[in-house]
């Protein structure tokens, strides 16, 4: 059997050179951001203020920028994007029909056309079902 080693009493100085260095490292690799945005794509709930408030609105200006960004995010997919941009987005975007509907020309278009017999068997079929309905 192998004797358990005994370790090294715990040194807070070294504790604690180990810690300003680790310190050090995420200061040198840390990156502040000052420019704040709201996420246009996300849902904003407004919050009223509260009733005694003095304060008086419409006076600032609006920010024709944030608008267009804010505006521009609730639209459909095909006015914000020239191209399909996932692989699902690709059935439907092209949605306008490929023929003009043009009800007058008899070769796409087929009216439901009732003659004597079929006015008759739509009168029996009807007589039928309110007998099965009522009995």
């Amino acid at each position: 059997m192998a004797k358990p080693t005994e370790k090294d009493p715990v040194d807070i100085v070294h504790q604690n050179a180990i810690h300003v260095e680790t310190i050090m490292k995420e200061l040198r690799h840390q990156k502040l951001y000052t420019e704040f945005n709201i996420n246009p794509f996300k849902k904003l709930h407004i919050l009223t203020d509260k009733p005694m408030t003095n304060i008086i609105y419409g006076k600032e200006k609006e920010d024709p920028a944030f608008l267009r960004i804010i505006h521009g995010a609730c639209l459909e997919p095909t006015k914000k994007y020239t191209h399909p941009q996932t692989e699902a987005q690709e059935i439907g975007w092209l949605s306008s029909p490929l023929l003009v509907s043009d009800r007058s020309d008899r070769r796409l278009n087929f009216p439901r056309q009732n003659s004597e017999i079929t006015k008759y068997m739509d009168a029996a079929w009807r007589m039928t079902e309110q007998t099965k309905n009522l009995g």
